[in-house]
């Protein structure tokens, strides 16, 4: 049994942080990208994680302020959140590649999807 499931979020203040997890269950060997879908927004993708831990950003309002790490021994990825804004405000959700590198694209070349989690930023 395959299975992705992001957790962490919730309500934070402007300028606060929030770490969310993703756990992966039943394969190894992925990469795992992050994505994002604002209040009456389409979902975008904001960064992806090789299995080896190389990184690479798809949106400019990650940059500086959004790290995603990961603990193969555990199957778990992160994403830690600083200096949080109001915009930063919507659902957060992670996905596994078919490979082990970011593909730099979606969603075709994510098998596996987490079910999401709610990230709310107050002013």
């Amino acid at each position: 049994q395959v299975q992705v499931v992001a957790s962490g979020g919730g309500l934070v203040q402007a300028g606060g942080s929030l770490r969310l997890s993703c756990t992966a269950s039943g394969f190894s060997l992925y990469a795992m990208g992050w994505f994002r879908q604002a209040p009456g927004k389409e979902r975008e993708e904001i960064l992806c994680i090789s299995w080896s831990g190389r990184t690479t950003a798809y949106t400019d309002f990650v940059k500086g302020r959004f790290t995603s790490s990961r603990d193969n021994a555990k199957n778990v990825v992160y994403l830690q959140m600083t200096s949080l804004k109001p915009e930063d405000t919507g659902m957060y959700y992670c996905a596994a590649a078919w490979g082990d590198n970011c593909p730099g694209s979606w969603p075709n070349e994510y098998g596996y999807w987490g079910q999401g989690t709610q990230v709310t930023v107050s002013s």
